[in-house]
C-alpha cells in the first residue's frame, strides 16, 4: 500500500520515522495494521461454566474440556494455570487457502491479500498468552505444514526467542502411494519444539531394545561388544590430541602405542585414568592381528549391552502411526465415517509425552481438533501409573452453513468419553476404557463493568479450585460455604454473609492450620473471625485482578 507522503505533517513524518527506528532489523514483520482488528481479541473478563451433563466421571475431575475462543480460554488459564504447564502440544489451522482457516467468523482463502497476516496476528495473540502458562522447564510442540513453516518458525523465535528453539521434527503423515498424478507428493509435516528456557529442558532418551543387537553373547549369558581403543576418523592423529598418545603394556609386557595401518601416530580414544579403569575392571581385551607385516597386540574396551538400552530421538519421524491409521482410529471409535478431516494419530503425541518424561505433567492442547491429546495422555496414565491431567480447548466451529456445528462437544469429548468408558469398534469387538473422567466447561464472557454484578457463585467456585490446583467439584447451592484443602491448608468461599455462614465458617476452620477465605464481604469476615490463621480475599476483586490488568494490555496492546 503506497502512501503519498507529500501530504504528511511534520509531526506525522517524525512519527513514522520513530516507528521505522523502533522495528526490529532482523526478524519477522507483518501487516498488524491494516488488517481487520482481531474481534477475538477483547477486554472482557473470561468466566467458565460447567456442563455436569456434558462432564465425565464420577467425583473430583482434574482433566478439563474447554468450549470456546481459545483466546478467551487462554486469558482465563493465565489466571488459574500460568506457569504450571509442562507441555503444550497444538496442531492450528494450516491457512491452506482451502477453507481451513476462519479469521473474524469467516474463512480465509488463497486470494485473501492479508492471508499470512492474518494468520500471524491470529497465532502471535495465542502464543503469547501461551508462553506465560509454561512451567520454566516447559515445551511446547506445534504442528505445521509448508504453507505456514517458514512463518510460523520466525514467530516463534519472537515469542519464545531463537537460543529456545530445540528441535524441527519432520513426522512422515502419509504411508500410501499417492494416485493424484502429481509431480510431488506432500508426505511429511512438521512438528516445531520449543521451549520457555532451554537451559532448564531436560528430555528422556528413546527407548531402543534393539540396541542390544549388536552385542554378541558370552559363554556366560551376557551381551558385549569390544571396541578398539585406538581412536579412528576425524581428528585421530597424535597431533590431535597430543596427550592421549602413550604406551599400554600389552600380555607380553611390551610397549604398545596408537599406530594408523599407514604408519601414522594416532592417538587412544580414552585417557590414561580410562585405560586404568578398564584394566582394573577386567574389560581391556588384547586380541592380536597382523600390521605392517608383524603380528602385534592390539587393546580394546570391552563393553556390556545396557539393562535399559536408550538413544537420542531423531529429528525425522518415519516410525510412527500416518494420518491413515488415525483416521482409521476414529472411524473405530465413533463406527461412523471420517468425522474429522486431519486428525492426528496417537502414538505422535505419546512420542512427545514420552520425550518430556514427566508422569505428572500438564498437558494443554488448544487447538484441540478431535482430541488426541486427552487420548495420548490417558493411554501414558494406564502404561505407567502416571498422574498426568490434560486440558483440551476446541471451538464449535459453527458456520453460517452449519449452524448447528459443535466439534468440542459431538467430537472431541465424545472421542475423550468413549476412551474412557470403553467402546464397540467397527468389527464388533470390545474396547476396554482407559478410565479418568473430565469436566466439561464452557467459556462465557462477562464485559468488565459488568464482573461485580455479572459473575455467578459457581464461576468464582471454580476458578477458585483450579487456582489452587484443585480438582474441580461441582457448585453446591446448598451449602453456606464451599471449602477444599490443599497442602497449604484450606481454602474456602463464601458466597454471602449470614449467621448460617458465620457458624459454618467458625466450624471449618476449626483445628486447620491455615485458611484462606474468599467473600464479597472480606472486611467483616476478619473482623469476625479476627484469627491470625485466616487470610480474607476479595471476591471477585481477587479474580478480576489476576485476569485483569495483563488481560486489558494483551486486548489492545500493539495496535
Amino acid at each position: 500500500m503506497a502512501d503519498n507522503y507529500d501530504d504528511y505533517s511534520r509531526e506525522q513524518l517524525l512519527r513514522l520515522l520513530r516507528e521505522r527506528d523502533r522495528r526490529p532489523r532482523f526478524g519477522l514483520v507483518w501487516e498488524r495494521d491494516e488488517i481487520d482488528h482481531d474481534l477475538s481479541v477483547n477486554g472482557d473478563f473470561v468466566a467458565l461454566d460447567r456442563d455436569a451433563a456434558l462432564s465425565c466421571g464420577d467425583g473430583p475431575q482434574h482433566n478439563l474440556i474447554v468450549e470456546g475462543d481459545n483466546f478467551d480460554a487462554l486469558r482465563y488459564l493465565r489466571m488459574t494455570h500460568a506457569g504450571r504447564v509442562k507441555c503444550i502440544y497444538i496442531d492450528p489451522p494450516y491457512n491452506t487457502g482451502n477453507r481451513d482457516f476462519i479469521y473474524n467468523d469467516r474463512f480465509v482463502d488463497k486470494d485473501d491479500a492479508w492471508r499470512h497476516s492474518k494468520w500471524l496476528e491470529f497465532m502471535y495473540r495465542r502464543l503469547e498468552l501461551a508462553r506465560e502458562l509454561l512451567r520454566e522447564d516447559g515445551v511446547i510442540f506445534v504442528s505445521i505444514d509448508d504453507n505456514e513453516v517458514f512463518h510460523l518458525g520466525l514467530l516463534m523465535e519472537q515469542v519464545f526467542g531463537a537460543a529456545n528453539c530445540i528441535a524441527t521434527f519432520i513426522w512422515r503423515k502419509v504411508d500410501s502411494p499417492n494416485d493424484n498424478k502429481v509431480t510431488i507428493t506432500p508426505d511429511h509435516e512438521f512438528v516445531l519444539c520449543y521451549a520457555l528456557s532451554r537451559e532448564a529442558v531436560r528430555f528422556s532418551p528413546m527407548p531402543a531394545p534393539d540396541i542390544v543387537d549388536a552385542y554378541r553373547v558370552g559363554a556366560d549369558g551376557s551381551r558385549y561388544r569390544d571396541r578398539l581403543m585406538k581412536k579412528n576418523g576425524k581428528n585421530s592423529l597424535r597431533r590431535d590430541r597430543p596427550t592421549m598418545f602413550f604406551p599400554i603394556l600389552d600380555p607380553d609386557g611390551n610397549e604398545v602405542y596408537p599406530i594408523h595401518d599407514n604408519g601414522e601416530e594416532a592417538r587412544w580414544a580414552m585417557s590414561r585414568d580410562g585405560v586404568e579403569k578398564h584394566r582394573e575392571a577386567g574389560t581391556l581385551i588384547w586380541k592380536q592381528r597382523e600390521k605392517l607385516g608383524k603380528t602385534i597386540w592390539e587393546p580394546y574396551a570391552r563393553e556390556f549391552a545396557p539393562d535399559d538400552p536408550v538413544r537420542p530421538y531423531p529429528s525425522i519421524w518415519a516410525d510412527l502411526s500416518t494420518m491413515r491409521q488415525a483416521k482409521a482410529m476414529l472411524r473405530d471409535i465413533f463406527d461412523t465415517s471420517d468425522l474429522f478431516s486431519t486428525p492426528k494419530p496417537v502414538e505422535l503425541i505419546e512420542r512427545m509425552l514420552r520425550m518430556i518424561s514427566d508422569p505428572n505433567a500438564i498437558v494443554l492442547d488448544f487447538f484441540a481438533g478431535s482430541g488426541t491429546t486427552a487420548q495420548a495422555v490417558l493411554n501414558l496414565n494406564k502404561e505407567d501409573g502416571g498422574q498426568r491431567r490434560f486440558i483440551l480447548v476446541s471451538s464449535t466451529e459453527t458456520t453460517a452453513d452449519a449452524p448447528d456445528k459443535n466439534l468440542c462437544r459431538d467430537v472431541c469429548a465424545e472421542r475423550v468419553r468413549r476412551v474412557i468408558a470403553g467402546y464397540t469398534n467397527r468389527k464388533g469387538q470390545a474396547v476396554d476404557g482407559l478410565g479418568g473422567g473430565f469436566a466439561y466447561l464452557r467459556c462465557r464472557r462477562i464485559p468488565p463493568a459488568a464482573v461485580f454484578r455479572g459473575i455467578e457463585h459457581a464461576q468464582v467456585w471454580t476458578a477458585l479450585q483450579l487456582i489452587h490446583d484443585l480438582a474441580l467439584t461441582p457448585y453446591d447451592e446448598r451449602q453456606p460455604l464451599q471449602a477444599a484443602d490443599t497442602p497449604r491448608g484450606r481454602v474456602l468461599y463464601l458466597p454471602r454473609l449470614d449467621a448460617a455462614a458465620v457458624d459454618a465458617l467458625q466450624a471449618v476452620i476449626s483445628g486447620v492450620a491455615q485458611a484462606v477465605v474468599y467473600s464479597w464481604q472480606p472486611a467483616l469476615v476478619a473482623q469476625r473471625l479476627d484469627d491470625p490463621r485466616i487470610t480474607c480475599q476479595p471476591i471477585p476483586a481477587f479474580l478480576v485482578d489476576r485476569f485483569g490488568a495483563r488481560a486489558s494490555a494483551a486486548a489492545g496492546g500493539g495496535r
